[in-house]
């Protein structure tokens, strides 16, 4: 007999590099999981893993049972989301990724009315800024920004967060405001290192339409945008945040924006710091699920009309 619940978990388990991913994805726990491999291996007659306390190995059987499987599998996934299409109603688990700061301020607010929308559907949120393998980690849709994209995934923008160069009162009566962004050379600037792949982000802006990236000088670096949020307000420096971050630090009079129009002569050049774009990314173009499409379609919907996505001129 068929056991589709092991040969879930064994595939998840392999995809996933070991049998606690596997629970993890399946929203079980580890000794159940090895339960159900354990009972497939049992109903076949031989022993397709090599467990150990810290990895797996798929045994010449395993590697065989899997090339075999995982398209019976696929299919049958893409067969139950097809009938979902068919009836109207997008169903299952859906397990969204998304990056802490948008994650929390962005994503989270918008979407109660897509739950209540879409009953059937279990939103899953994993908000991390490292980069996520969507196959390892059964991910059904990624919310990255542009720095962060890998070839390969089907990707849509949904979103062009305005970036805002901004510093305590505090630290601007201590240090002076800087009357361009060459300027920063001279200022303590509080910078955010990705997660994926180490680098600190640079402060590229706009001036009249052509791109520069300014020299800085780094009083502190932090893989966290709230962080560094957080340093400034206390006036350890200048940092650069998203619009959606910054504005009600401003509107309270905890921080204050640089290089607007308002606070340069008019004949000074234009000064637009470049926004930070942000993607939809899913693995499959041929077949995507319904509860993906739904929610790519609601979000992209809900973001374009964001009042934290346009600064005021």
């Amino acid at each position: 007999m068929l056991q589709l619940r092991g040969i879930e978990t064994f595939l998840k388990a392999v995809d996933g590099g070991s049998i606690a991913a596997a629970a993890r994805q399946l929203g079980i726990t580890p000794a159940a999981a090895s339960q159900n491999i354990a009972r497939l291996e049992q109903a076949l007659g031989t022993r397709l893993l090599t467990r150990t306390t810290r990895s797996l190995a798929l045994t010449n059987a395993g590697a065989l049972y899997r090339a075999r499987v995982a398209p019976v599998l696929a299919q049958l996934e893409m067969a139950e989301s097809d009938i979902a299409d068919l009836e109207g109603q997008p169903q299952g688990r859906l397990r969204i990724s998304c990056p802490t700061a948008f994650g929390r301020s962005m994503l989270a607010p918008l979407l109660p009315r897509f739950m209540a929308a879409h009953p059937r559907v279990a939103t899953e949120l994993l908000i991390v800024d490292r980069q996520v393998d969507a196959l390892k980690e059964d991910v059904d849709i990624s919310i990255r920004y542009s720095h962060a994209l890998e070839p390969g995934m089907v990707v849509r923008r949904i979103a062009a967060v305005p970036m805002v160069f901004c510093a305590a009162p505090s630290y601007l009566e201590r240090s002076g405001r800087p009357a361009t962004p060459e300027d920063l050379a001279q200022h303590d600037c509080l910078l955010y290192r990705m997660e994926v792949d180490g680098k600190v982000m640079p402060w590229s802006y706009l001036r009249e339409g052509t791109r520069v990236v300014p020299e800085l000088r780094a009083a502190a670096v932090a893989n966290d945008v709230d962080t560094l949020a957080m340093l400034a307000i206390h006036g350890a420096g200048i940092t650069r945040l998203g619009w959606f971050i910054a504005r009600p630090l401003i509107a309270q009079g905890r921080l204050e924006p640089l290089f607007t129009q308002s606070t340069r002569s008019r004949k000074a050049p234009r000064i637009d710091p470049e926004p930070l774009e942000f993607f939809l990314c899913y693995r499959d173009r041929q077949h995507v699920p319904a509860k993906v499409r739904v929610f790519a379609e609601y979000l992209a919907e809900a973001l374009r009309a964001h009042p934290d996505l346009r600064m005021p001129a």
